[in-house]
């Protein structure tokens, strides 16, 4: 099979990793793909058009495409590939509107009954900023389109809130904003494989989104991940029957089969799990946790999803745990540095490095985006998997790197009590 995936992140590379393993893959493709991805695909230059893609994809006769990011789901990626006849793992257009209006995610929430934080939507700044006034904080305040991860303000003061709205609202292209009660508890994600009738939850995972230690600073993309996150086996079967199922079943009564990857951002809360958001593809840097510990053929599951057959298949993990740390570029998320020299050694055994931000500059490898590498160390346990990552992070040659020194810490209290 030739196969194909787009994107150009750590996710990506991580995807692209899983899938060279398959036997079924005769030739790998990434579009636009990064420095890292070079090694294991051919790069196809790609300025996101969608429509040109898929005719690109028809010409050379690709057999499968994985969709890694989020915008060009939102655009319409999957439907372009779909109406050629060929098969793409990611959902069409309507159904990533999960993640594409949070507005509309929290409409469907409120309608199947799934358990998710209070909410208004407004497109008004009056309108929000006095509604502000009336519920206090602390609130959480959210872009309801793509914003990469960081669309997201929780505010602890009113003026923090105020000025979330107004960045949001004020736009000259306008904009809609969710302000959402605040929900207290442990931040944890499960996503699940679907075709629209059965539904597969991967292992629990653990997103870090603050560029900080102590989980300070801006929100970001995603610091780190760790998997499995120890989530027990009630709370996993409650998000099963009372979120995922909900929301596949949902879509399909208004008419949108889901065939992709379901992604839940959840608070653990004392009432039990509720959804801060649904994403429509796998999680970044949730990926580069997950599919190391995935015994599955990853080609294989993602065509039983494209042409819905996922009913009847079962998912194998291997034992131990993974951790992946973020080193982003300086001056990240706001303004990072592009152009600075790396040097990735080899790494030791247990040790995986994605590529997210990189390129080849006149044969030096420089940094090319904000997130730039994902080291992931893999081991029997927690401990072991977060270790090695932290001890092999050293020997990487990036000026300035910045990382979270704390990832799966609040896992390891869980652990340990």
């Amino acid at each position: 099979m030739k196969v194909l995936v787009v994107g150009s992140g750590g996710r990506e590379h991580a995807l692209l990793w899983k899938a060279a393993q398959s036997p079924l893959v005769e030739k790998l493709y990434a579009a636009p793909g990064n420095a890292g991805m070079a090694a294991l695909a051919e790069l196809v230059p790609w300025n996101g058009d969608v429509e040109a893609l898929a005719d690109w994809a028809l010409a050379e006769g690709i057999d499968l495409t994985l969709v890694g990011p989020e915008a060009p789901l939102v655009e319409g990626i999957a439907d372009a590939f779909q109406a050629r006849g060929l098969l793409v793992f990611g959902p069409t257009q309507k159904a990533a509107m999960i993640e594409g209006s949070k507005a509309f995610a929290k409409g469907l929430m409120e309608r199947y009954g799934i358990p998710t934080a209070r909410y208004r939507v407004f497109r008004e700044p009056l309108e929000a900023l006095a509604y502000l006034e009336e519920v206090g904080v602390p609130v959480v305040v959210k872009d309801s389109g793509l914003a990469a991860g960081k669309g997201v303000t929780v505010a602890f003061d009113l003026h923090q809130a105020k000025q979330a709205v107004a960045n949001i609202l004020n736009r000259a292209e306008g904009g809609e904003v969710v302000i959402e009660e605040y929900l207290e508890g442990e931040e944890a994600t499960v996503l699940a494989l679907t075709d629209g009738e059965t539904i597969l939850p991967l292992l629990p995972s653990q997103d870090h989104k603050r560029l900080l230690d102590g989980d300070q600073g801006p929100m970001t993309g995603g610091m780190g991940a760790i998997a499995p996150y120890p989530m027990d086996r009630a709370t996993l079967r409650r998000v099963e029957e009372e979120i995922l199922k909900p929301l596949v079943r949902g879509l399909r009564a208004e008419g949108v089969v889901y065939r992709g990857v379901v992604y839940a951002g959840l608070m653990l809360t004392r009432e039990g799990p509720k959804v801060l958001e649904f994403n429509a593809r796998f999680g970044d840097p949730e990926a580069q946790a997950l599919l190391p510990l995935l015994e599955n053929d990853l080609v294989e599951l993602a065509l039983r999803v494209a042409e819905g057959r996922l009913a009847g298949t079962r998912l194998s993990w291997k034992e131990g745990a993974a951790a992946c740390v973020v080193l982003a570029a300086p001056g990240y998320p706001e303004s990072p540095r592009k152009g600075i020299p790396l040097h990735v050694p080899e790494p030791p055994e247990g040790v995986l490095v994605f590529h997210a931000g990189t390129r080849r500059e006149g044969g030096r490898l420089v940094s090319a985006g904000g997130r730039v590498l994902n080291v992931v160390g893999l081991g029997k346990d927690l401990k072991e998997a977060l270790e090695r990552a932290y001890a092999y992070i050293p020997q990487v040659g990036f000026p300035g790197a910045v990382y979270r020194r704390d990832i799966g810490r609040r896992a390891l209290a869980r652990l340990s009590t």
